[in-house]
């Protein structure tokens, strides 16, 4: 059962406020508490991480996203951050697991990201993924080669066309206290939702409101 949730705080803002620039982005993660991270080894969830890699064009901060694949085994044809599961063998830490699915599914070169922040770890329901969202800034436009086995396309969008308004809903699938809100952004062309739709609304509001309250 889902039923419409509350407008965007961010709606009732002049949309002059809602045009944010790479220094916003980095202003944002330089005020970011310590994040939640809860334990990786909670039975049947397991370790992921994405990154979220800004660049500035025309003064607009734009977020780099890639859409999956129908033949994936999790998420098919979602819109979503670059990232992927902790790999220990690989990686040693959740970190490097974001920066590593960058460079594997966009070819996005960890040396090319100035990592600022990380965000609060959230948890997916179907896949019972932890996911820790990391905050990367680039120089410039990337020149990226997605993996065409992971990755169908990638895109990327401003902070400011996600603010603006009719972009953004909010669903509450569910009934009563079992209820939970379900964020979709209807840009580019694409519907993105799920844990990547919520990791953006969060960060839109950190960006956008800063230190004042909502």
């Amino acid at each position: 059962m889902a039923r419409l949730g509350a407008a965007a705080p961010w709606l009732h803002l002049p949309r002059a406020d809602r045009r944010p620039t790479l220094s916003d982005v980095r202003a944002a993660c330089a005020r970011l508490p310590a994040p939640r991270r809860p334990l990786a080894d909670v039975p049947g969830m397991q370790g992921a991480a994405v990154l979220m890699a800004f660049f500035e064009e025309d003064g607009l901060a734009r977020v780099v996203l890639t859409k999956r694949p129908e033949t994936m085994p999790s998420h098919r044809g979602d819109v979503a951050f670059p990232g992927g599961k902790l790999t220990p063998a690989l990686d040693r830490s959740l970190l490097d697991a974001a920066l590593r699915e960058a460079e594997e599914e966009i070819g996005l070169s960890r040396h090319a990201v100035e990592v600022v922040g990380e965000l609060d770890t959230l948890s997916t329901v179907t896949t019972r993924f932890l996911v820790a969202p990391f905050v990367g800034l680039l120089a410039g436009r990337p020149r990226l080669v997605p993996d065409q086995r992971e990755v169908e396309r990638v895109f990327d969008v401003a902070l400011a066309d996600l603010l603006a308004d009719g972009v953004h809903r909010e669903e509450h699938w569910g009934i009563g206290v079992v209820s939970r809100p379900v964020h979709f952004f209807d840009v580019g062309g694409e519907m993105v939702w799920g844990v990547t739709a919520r990791i953006l609304a969060e960060f839109l509001v950190k960006v956008t409101f800063g230190a004042r309250a909502v």
